[in-house]
């Protein structure tokens, strides 16, 4: 990577931390009573792979998803919004995930949920993620699917200059189990879930095992290969 290239993805990073750090409390606002929140949160407690503890979350941001899956610690480059994680009983830390404040083989779970699309780099990311897992540790990523329903509103919402999308890129699973092997990890189990189009979004689902078309969330849950 060029000098160039790592002051264009600093400035990336600021301009995404710096939307979710001015707008923490409508952010957080959002998550009460959101059905979509309540499917994509059930989808992630529907994993069978075993998340050992102590967890992470990279890129925590209020901690909602945290606190539903036990979260004991969580980092953002957003200060705002890590004022609401705290308060949900995560501890926190304002870091970015190209530099992550634990030592090597520290947890034993590594969260990455809707943080991926934000990333200007996902793979000094994810090297990080590989250097503090525990051996048997997972890396789990939850992804909105490009090309899916929900990928290409989201890409519309971007396109239009959405604050909270403007700076998001949206992948396909299969891109980014590439860039996971690159790294060092082997992706152990998927689940796909809001099979619901957004026009249609009615009613509460559970996720289902692999990764199904045109379903609008994916999860990967990866081990880090000896």
């Amino acid at each position: 990577m060029t000098g160039g290239d790592g002051m264009e993805n600093e400035t990336f990073r600021r301009q995404a931390a710096g939307v979710f750090d001015e707008r923490a409390e409508e952010y957080d606002a959002w998550f009460e009573g959101s059905l979509l929140f309540a499917i994509e949160r059930a989808a992630l407690q529907e994993l069978t792979t075993p998340l050992a503890s102590p967890k992470l979350e990279v890129g925590v941001g209020p901690g909602r998803f945290a606190e539903a899956l036990g979260v004991e610690f969580g980092i953002d480059p957003a200060l705002s919004p890590l004022q609401f994680a705290k308060k949900r009983g995560v501890q926190v830390c304002q870091a970015k995930g190209e530099s992550l404040p634990y030592g090597g083989r520290s947890m034993g779970t590594v969260l990455l949920l809707f943080t991926y699309c934000f990333l200007a780099d996902p793979i000094p990311v994810l090297r990080e993620c590989r250097r503090v897992l525990k051996p048997g540790g997972h890396l789990v990523l939850g992804l909105i699917v490009a090309d899916s329903p929900w990928g290409r509103m989201l890409q519309q919402k971007k396109e239009a200059g959405h604050p909270f999308y403007r700076q998001a890129r949206f992948y396909d699973p299969a891109e980014v189990e590439q860039s996971l092997g690159g790294c060092g990890f082997s992706v152990e189990e998927r689940r796909s879930g809001l099979g619901q189009p957004p026009e249609a979004l009615r009613e509460m689902e559970h996720s289902l095992p692999g990764l199904v078309s045109q379903a609008g969330f994916a999860i990967l849950a990866a081990g880090a290969v000896p």
